[in-house]
């Protein structure tokens, strides 16, 4: 099965709600009213000493107080040319411009409409960032995608057929609008969802037939065509159990043009768990979550955990939502493979639930976006390095998640302060283990401490990036990493890697 695929289609119910903001635009600024800005509590006072002002509102921290009075227009100016007094205005009205599906996932969190919004922290990231992020293109490499989708024709979508060299990216298949809406569908036309990638510009690009299978030439042939017309990050939904040279060559021009390729980790853990390409040329089959040139996504449920068909092992580098995960729909899909879910509040176009790593990695992609938009001077392997080290795992690596779910407003936060700092990994057989970690640094010093004991130096002022220690039985042990600058001071250090071992009794 194809990564790409559409898994265990879940259908959320259950639970009506009868009450909704209004969106028409009919709010109405309240008579009377009037915000004033000052410098002190006491020019305030003294500026509305004879009047018949009411302060109605207060915003301490701004400085800044709603009044209602009989007569706002005298009042106005009045306080106008009062001492202390910065401005006198009108507050200004407001229509709602929350996504349907955000606003009512927020009223019903992991139940329903677009939980998987709130799940990775995306509405906490500031708007001057999701406004920002329209520098940074998206490209989606997969069937296509339905550019009448409201969130996606609010985009304004580049599109190209490799198979055809037209725009013609009509998307019969399903999977890629579904896709796109994901990583980039508009979070500010007032329609059905929004995407993890704020304004950040999409340009489709279809490289798969209509039942969604793909080549290794397909796959590159977009790639190329994403990286020659300016995409710095490659969402690649797709996989299979193979590689090959033509695949290896088009990641490696990706990387070498300084693109972030994202691609999915596969759904087939209950065939065995393979190996997924083009995933693990991205984050390499033994690297832990370490280093790698894009990023690995595995899928997670409603709860955090990894969803029970997504993919696991050493070359998963995060996760993001994937089990039953609400977004766009092409027109021209499939009922029974993309079935339709009503959005209160949405006027047109079509949505519903879908499961699969497919579905996570866009999120992935959307965020890095974010991350590129708060510091723009960072690479792709920092941006990678930065949403590894701000996911929920704090910077610890397991099999089943990678570093963890995504956190795209630590990860925006963190861009904002500056470039990625250190990941520790490990992985221990017997008594040996053995532990590789990164950073944006030429040298490291890795420490140890013994039962929650003193820290001792085991590797100072070094430029390897692993190391293999034997431990004792019957202790606990915690590692950590420095990364240091030039002179050999502490830049940033990893988050505690712990490791412990059982005393092993003997048998009588």
């Amino acid at each position: 099965m194809r990564a790409g695929a559409a898994v265990g289609i879940a259908v959320f119910g259950g639970v009506v709600f009868s009450a909704l903001p209004d969106r028409g635009g009919s709010a109405r600024v309240a008579d009377g009213r009037l915000a004033v800005g000052y410098t002190t509590e006491g020019a305030l006072r003294s500026a509305l000493r004879t009047s018949d002002a009411v302060v109605v509102r207060r915003l301490g921290a701004l400085h800044v107080v709603e009044l209602r009075t009989l007569d706002a227009g005298r009042l106005a100016v009045t306080l106008r040319h009062a001492p202390g007094i910065r401005f006198v205005q009108r507050p200004a009205a407001r229509v709602s411009l929350a996504e349907p599906g955000v606003m009512l996932a927020s009223l019903a969190p992991r139940a329903m409409w677009e939980w998987q919004y709130h799940a990775i922290d995306e509405d906490a990231v500031p708007a001057a960032v999701l406004r920002a992020a329209s520098s940074v293109q998206i490209a989606v490499i997969d069937t296509g995608a339905d550019l009448t989708a409201p969130d996606l024709a609010a985009k304004s979508p580049s599109a190209y057929n490799t198979r055809t060299g037209d725009a013609d990216v009509r998307d019969a298949n399903g999977h890629g609008t579904f896709v796109a809406s994901l990583a980039a569908g508009s979070v500010t036309n007032n329609e059905g969802i929004a995407g993890s990638g704020g304004d950040a510009q999409l340009l489709v690009v279809k490289a798969g037939s209509p039942s969604g299978s793909f080549t290794d030439m397909d796959e590159a042939a977009g790639i190329m065509y994403a990286v020659d017309h300016g995409a710095k990050i490659l969402n690649l939904s797709v996989g299979g159990p193979t590689t090959s040279s033509t695949e290896r060559r088009a990641i490696q021009y990706a990387v070498q043009h300084g693109a972030l390729v994202v691609a999915a980790a596969g759904n087939e853990y209950a065939q065995g768990d393979p190996i997924e390409y083009p995933a693990a040329l991205l984050q390499p089959a033994g690297s832990n979550g370490v280093g790698g040139v894009g990023l690995s996504v595995t899928a997670s449920s409603a709860s955090g955990a990894r969803a029970s068909f997504a993919n696991a092992g050493s070359w998963v580098s995060l996760a993001a939502p994937g089990e039953g995960v609400f977004g766009a729909i092409s027109q021209l899909s499939s009922t029974a493979t993309y079935p339709r879910s009503p959005l209160p509040g949405s006027q047109s176009g079509l949505y519903g639930y879908a499961s699969g790593t497919s579905f996570a990695a866009p999120q992935v992609a959307g965020a890095a976006a974010l991350v590129w938009a708060a510091n723009p001077a960072l690479t792709a392997p920092q941006v990678a390095e930065i949403l590894k080290e701000t996911a929920l795992g704090k910077g610890r690596w397991t099999p089943d998640l990678g570093f963890g779910v995504i956190d795209v407003a630590a990860a925006v936060a963190r861009a904002e302060a500056g470039g990625p700092g250190v990941l520790l990994s490990g992985s221990r057989v017997d008594t040996r283990a053995h532990l590789t970690w990164s950073g944006d640094a030429s040298k490291f010093t890795l420490s140890l401490s013994v039962d929650a004991g003193p820290a001792r130096t085991v590797l100072a002022s070094t430029p390897s990036t692993s190391t293999s220690v034997t431990l004792a039985r019957g202790h606990s042990y915690a590692f950590t990493v420095a990364a240091l600058d030039n002179s050999g001071a502490t830049v940033s250090t990893s988050a505690p890697l712990t490791m412990a071992i059982a005393t092993v009794r003997s048998r009588r």
